[in-house]
């Protein structure tokens, strides 16, 4: 089965890429999604550039509107994901613990439609 791992964190206290800090994160990202992609599970996946480059569109009674940032006002922001392919659920939580985001926010298991 398919599985998308969001991951969510706080934006606001996300070290700087060029930091120590921010080069550790980086490179437990690195070494996780090489073991994922080793042991044949991973499927895809992206970091996402920060909510302030983020578009939100609405269409409600046929009018769009276009608004900067995130839908809603939340602490933890939506900053990438991963999709695997495992037997099932427990797997995907054993691998989504494994995520550096998991011990400083959240991740989000959904498993794919498959569609017929």
């Amino acid at each position: 089965m398919r599985y998308a791992l969001l991951i969510y964190e706080d934006e606001a206290t996300m070290p700087s890429p060029d930091s120590p800090e921010g080069r550790d994160l980086y490179q437990r990202y690195f070494s996780f999604t090489k073991d994922i992609s080793d042991h044949g599970i991973n499927r895809g996946g992206e970091a996402l550039h920060g909510t302030d480059t983020a578009t939100s569109v609405r269409v409600r009674s046929g009018e769009v509107t276009v608004t900067d940032g995130p839908f809603a006002e939340t602490k933890e922001q939506l900053g990438g994901f991963y999709l695997i392919e495992v037997d099932d659920l427990d797997r995907a939580i054993e691998v989504a613990s494994r995520i550096p985001a998991a011990s400083t926010g959240s991740v989000e298991i959904r498993p794919l439609v498959e569609w017929d």
